[in-house]
């Protein structure tokens, strides 16, 4: 499995020039069988709001990003498995609302799902916010591999009781 995920990270990784200029798509459009899980447009998710910029629960990518995707899908789908993204094009915008949330140390309401183990004062020390983000070139994707058939996932009820990642 570990395998297939690296296969799949270099396969898109290779096929997508950093200067990609054929404009981008919807990968549903090039690509229905892929799963989405867009946390960005909801407030299920590390801020717990909607992120600035999310305007639909769309994952955009260049185009050669799209098609490479689509290659690797063909793959795993022939090993019983599908791709589910969660982000992809991300605005500045929303990179600007990681950063100001980021910023607010205060802010620790949805710790205990999404980062219980880490410290949020060294978000941008450790890298897992910047001021740039790869994603906004549309070539950058975060993803899994999800065996086939999916287990059903409810949809996330705004406010609702979250779940302690440390017992899920």
């Amino acid at each position: 499995m570990r395998a297939l995920l690296l296969s799949a990270l270099l396969i898109v990784s290779f096929a997508v020039p950093a200067h990609a200029t054929n404009g981008f798509v919807v990968l549903r459009d090039s690509d229905p069988t892929i799963r989405h899980d867009i946390r960005y447009y909801t407030a299920h998710n590390f801020v717990g709001t909607r992120v600035d910029g999310y305007r639909a629960p769309l994952c955009i990518l260049t185009r050669q990003a799209a098609k490479a995707l689509r290659g690797v899908q063909r793959e795993v789908l022939r090993q019983g498995y599908t791709l589910k993204v969660y982000d992809c094009y991300r605005p500045q915008r929303a990179v600007d609302h990681f950063v100001r949330w980021a910023r607010d140390l205060a802010d620790q309401r949805m710790k205990a799902e999404f980062y219980p183990r880490v410290d949020k004062t060294r978000l941008f020390e450790d890298g897992y916010i910047a001021e740039k983000s790869g994603h906004s070139r549309g070539s950058t994707l975060d993803l899994t591999i999800v065996k086939l058939p999916p287990r059903y996932q409810r949809p996330y009820v705004p406010g609702e009781r979250l779940v302690n990642a440390r017992r899920a």
